[in-house]
């Protein structure tokens, strides 16, 4: 009897199924997901006297989530 030393194992050849697997159920999931691109606030101009602080939307939404 010769002894064959085969380089596929039974730990290898699973470990690839599942490899394979995940990979295919990523490539189907992630197209799907697509976050919608943000819209781009138009600059507005600079003052005249400096001062360039402005009461934005942003500036709004993060003071509402600091009130206790």
């Amino acid at each position: 009897m010769s002894s064959k030393t085969s380089f596929l194992s039974r730990r290898g050849l699973f470990s690839g199924a599942a490899t394979v697997g995940v990979v295919a159920a990523a490539t189907a999931v992630l197209p799907g997901v697509v976050k919608p691109t943000a819209q781009v606030a138009a600059a507005l101009p600079k003052p005249t006297r400096g001062g360039g602080y402005t009461l934005s939307e942003h500036v709004q939404q993060y003071y509402k989530t600091t009130r206790v």
